[in-house]
């Protein structure tokens, strides 16, 4: 699922050096935490949200299949 995340912001941001994806796994519960540049921030969360939403979507989808619980956090 972290690969997932990096792949997709990688892809839409101007600095893809810059993003930094790390998991945190508590009590059965994986956060997942994307650090980018702070110009590529707006272009992660997109227009009112919908990239970070529709992020997150995919994340959810992929967390089920898994029988996972994940949440995606942007730093």
């Amino acid at each position: 699922m972290k690969e997932l995340i990096e792949f997709v912001a990688r892809s839409i941001a101007h600095d893809p050096n810059s993003v930094k994806v790390t998991e945190i796994n508590e009590d059965g519960h994986t956060i997942i935490q994307l650090e980018v540049a702070p110009e590529d921030k707006g272009r992660i969360i997109g227009k009112q949200g919908r990239v970070a939403q529709a992020m997150r979507v995919l994340l959810r989808v992929a967390a089920v299949k898994a029988g996972a619980r994940v949440t995606l956090q942007i730093v």
